[in-house]
């Protein structure tokens, strides 16, 4: 049983050390544990530091490709590594290492496929009021739209199963936090979560330059994320809302009419008329995209198929005499 903790990593030189430090290396229940940096393109000696502190796997972005694309990079990695078991934790030292054996246990046990480390964010003194309320509202979305009962939607401490691995295909270049949570939902993953301990960190994010952005890119996420699984249902939302919209003019007009006044109020009739045609228009393409979402599956179960074979044959782990180190 190999374990591989994952550590996506952007100008973490000063930081990665603590980190390092911090992740057992022996845990009951697993018989070798590595570490696995991304380097997603940075601009300091991140991936030459890695080297320097006996990381066992080392892979690099020429350029910086955002958190979701080095998630994605690592779960590759750690598959062609041989990982049985994967937990993904941030550079920065935010979260507890020593919290990994308690996190890959429901794992270990038979039940669960993926684990997610619950920051326990409303107790936190380092998370101002507004942080705790946009995290509690964004979450109970996330449940709503996966399916999938966890309190902190978007912590990335968490852990996976090689299986569940193996099925999860991220296309945001965002984060992928929600939609990792959104494609187990609709897989029909296990998902549990365990309360985990975290430090206050002592750099801004990078993920996000203002609360304003971070909320902008997670609403396009869970929207783009959850139309792909379900757009009959999406477009058909969106129809239904354009065309009782569309509803109250043309009963204006009508009323107006049968009070003999119906000839001043044409324009009534031309917008709710507008309105309603581009509802009835959104259903159609509804249709077409749930038509479509049939192919993507046939699409995925092949990927998933290409992707078992190809672990089969590339089951060695990579030579790290092979690493690109700047």
């Amino acid at each position: 049983m190999k374990l591989i903790v994952q550590i996506p990593c952007f100008n973490e030189e000063a930081s990665l050390a603590r980190t390092l430090e911090d992740i057992p290396r022996e845990i009951p229940g697993v018989d070798r544990v590595e570490i696995l940096i991304i380097d997603d393109g940075s601009t300091d000696h991140t991936a030459r530091q890695a080297a320097l502190l006996g990381v066992d796997h080392i892979v690099s972005h020429k350029q910086n490709q955002g958190l979701a694309r080095a998630f994605r990079t690592g779960l590759e990695a750690s598959l062609q590594a041989g990982a049985d078991l994967i937990v993904n934790t941030d550079a920065d030292n935010q979260y507890a290492g020593s919290d990994i054996p308690r996190l890959i246990a429901p794992i270990l046990q038979g039940q669960a496929d993926m684990v997610i480390g619950d920051r326990q964010t409303q107790q936190l003194p380092h998370f101002s009021g507004l942080k705790k309320r946009l995290q509690r509202i964004g979450s109970a979305v996330v449940r709503q739209l996966s399916g999938v009962d966890v309190p902190d939607a978007v912590s990335g401490f968490r852990a996976f199963s090689r299986e569940a691995a193996i099925q999860l295909n991220i296309l945001s270049s965002f984060s992928y936090t929600i939609e990792t949570l959104i494609q187990a939902g609709k897989r029909n993953l296990t998902v549990c979560s365990i309360p985990v301990a975290t430090r206050p960190t002592e750099r801004p994010s990078r993920l996000f330059r203002s609360v304003p952005q971070f909320i902008q890119n997670s609403v396009l996420t869970m929207v783009r994320t959850y139309a792909m699984y379900k757009p009959l249902r999406v477009f058909f939302y969106i129809g239904l809302v354009l065309i009782v919209v569309g509803s109250i003019p043309i009963l204006r007009f009508l009323a107006f009419y049968l009070l003999g006044d119906g000839g001043g109020h044409i324009q009534s009739l031309l917008l709710g008329t507008m309105l309603v045609s581009m509802g009835a228009f959104t259903w159609l393409i509804g249709l077409v995209a749930d038509l479509i979402s049939f192919n993507r599956q046939l699409l995925e179960m092949t990927l998933e198929r290409v992707r078992r074979l190809e672990l089969e044959r590339t089951a060695t782990p990579p030579d790290r005499e092979g690493r690109d180190l700047p």
